[in-house]
């Protein structure tokens, strides 16, 4: 299919129209009615299930794993057609946009094979375990242990600001393998069962009344040896490809084109307040509005890169700071645009709810995924091929470093 005729692509084009018409009715209930995003999760699973019924989920990925076997141009065409309709898929975001392509790329052929149809359909949902309570900036520093017991691997340690854990069937850990060698290997990378003996979660109530992330205990939690996602203690690699899998799916969304769907919503508030005409909020409106396009041209050539069958790079990390300066840029302006009610609303007041809840939850956009000055690092080393920062531990093994906690 990935030399589809231009019928063929039309064609293609007008089922995702017409899909969408019928099913993408909204993007879901709100953090506020909905915290901990279990009803969240459950429309995007009902969405999700009725997209790949109809052949309209895992495009690019093999038909053998529960794909569709199509081309990259059918990927751009959903998000084209997509970008004109509210989607419940957000809580997927990290099954879709980071366990899946890690899979994909790394898995055995039976891990696909079992696991991939499952992730492609929703029917299991799946988190990321990377932070700790001592490794977050720096997730190479983590000290959660994997010990080999005969055909299994015995997890102790702590995972922190895990999203969607309480939610999930399965996980993507990370943790030690071989202390003795340095801190960016002896590193691994299991797919673990959340609800296995050992494993508990617990939750994290955020500043917007959220409470999507966790905490994640394991005590002698087992994972089997099949279940090491090779190859053993070259995780570090593997994690890196899923971060750099994180930022794209951070910095580019669901969605595909150029657009500035924040600055258009704020326009159309400030014209509902009567503002529009005042000459500040008109030039932050225009800067939001410019910062959104540029960010969204960005996107498109980084899925670009992807649709050439590159994997993502360092750049991603572009969109990914961009993203998190626009969010609190948005946040801002829609206080300001609400006025008193975006900081003192009554309880039927969706919107300056809504506001204010991105506005705090804005602080976590230029954290998650990698902090702001980590993705300028990124940016200035691995982008613009600027000089390394100096590391005393690079070649030390880890258990001779020194860590805080």
């Amino acid at each position: 299919m990935s030399t589809a005729s231009e019928k063929d692509i039309e064609a293609f084009r007008l089922r995702c129209r017409a899909f969408l018409e019928e099913h993408a009715l909204d993007d879901g209930p709100s953090r506020r009615d909905d915290p901990r995003g279990t009803a969240a999760t459950a429309a995007a699973r009902a969405f999700q299930a009725k997209l790949y019924s109809a052949g309209l989920a895992g495009l690019t990925y093999p038909v053998e794993y529960g794909g569709q076997g199509l081309s990259q141009r059918h990927e751009q065409i959903w998000r084209e057609e997509a970008t004109a309709f509210p989607l419940p898929t957000a809580t997927l975001a990290i099954t879709h946009g980071m366990c899946l392509p890690v899979l994909a790329e790394f898995g055995t052929a039976e891990q696909k094979a079992r696991y991939m149809a499952d992730l492609i359909s929703a029917k299991e949902v799946w988190c990321q375990m990377f932070s700790e309570p001592g490794a977050g900036s720096d997730v190479a520093s983590l000290s959660t242990r994997a010990v080999r017991d005969g055909d299994e691997w015995v997890i102790n340690g702590q995972k922190v600001w895990t999203t969607g854990a309480h939610l999930c069937e399965r996980g993507i850990l990370i943790a030690r393998t071989d202390p003795e060698q340095p801190k960016h290997k002896g590193i691994s990378m299991f797919i673990v069962d959340m609800g296995s003996p050992g494993v508990e979660v617990r939750s994290i109530k955020q500043i917007d009344g959220g409470q999507g992330f966790n905490e994640v205990f394991f005590s002698d939690a087992i994972a089997s040896a099949e279940n090491l996602i090779p190859p053993e203690n070259d995780g570090w690699r593997l994690a890196t490809a899923m971060l750099m899998y994180e930022r794209v799916a951070i910095g580019t969304g669901q969605t595909g084109g150029v657009h500035a769907e924040r600055a258009e919503e704020l326009i159309d508030a400030a014209r509902r307040r009567g503002i529009q005409d005042d000459s500040t909020i008109r030039q932050d409106l225009a800067r939001l509005y410019i910062a959104e396009v540029c960010q969204s041209v960005v996107s498109v050539r980084t899925r670009a890169l992807l649709e050439a069958g590159k994997a993502p790079g360092p750049g991603g990390s572009i969109g990914k700071l961009a993203g998190g300066r626009i969010a609190l840029m948005a946040g801002a302006l829609a206080i300001r645009i609400q006025g008193p009610a975006g900081v003192a609303w009554r309880a039927s007041d969706d919107e300056g709810d809504r506001w204010s809840r991105q506005l705090v939850g804005s602080l976590a956009a230029r954290i998650a995924g990698g902090t702001d000055e980590v993705q300028k690092n990124i940016i200035g080393e691995r982008v613009l091929g600027l000089p390394r920062e100096p590391s005393v531990d690079r070649d030390v093994p880890f258990s001779q470093t020194e860590r805080s906690g």
